[in-house]
């Protein structure tokens, strides 16, 4: 079990760094040319692919782009019910 928890726990802070780098990528679109510079591409690698899931959504209102707000309640919800199974195997 303590492996199960273990796991779990690098699972978890994987997800936390995740969601820093798309809350990061979301934030670089303030700045003109982030997005080309050699950081912003390689942040661009790691976090289009798993974006693009939610732009096919109509996540766009007014001009403003929800997704990466989407990808993370996503990762989050992921997180809990994992979480909830894992304790349940426990229990």
């Amino acid at each position: 079990m303590n492996l199960l928890i273990t796991l779990f726990y690098y699972l978890n802070r994987l997800v936390y760094l995740y969601t820093i780098l798309l809350v990061v990528y979301a934030l670089m679109s303030w700045f003109p040319g982030a997005y080309q510079s050699k950081f912003g591409q390689l942040l661009g690698r790691i976090c289009e692919p798993f974006l693009d899931l939610f732009r096919r959504l109509p996540l766009q209102f007014g001009g403003i782009d929800f997704s990466v707000m989407a990808a993370i309640f996503a990762l989050n919800i992921a997180m809990e019910v994992l979480q909830k199974i894992l304790i349940s195997i426990i229990y």
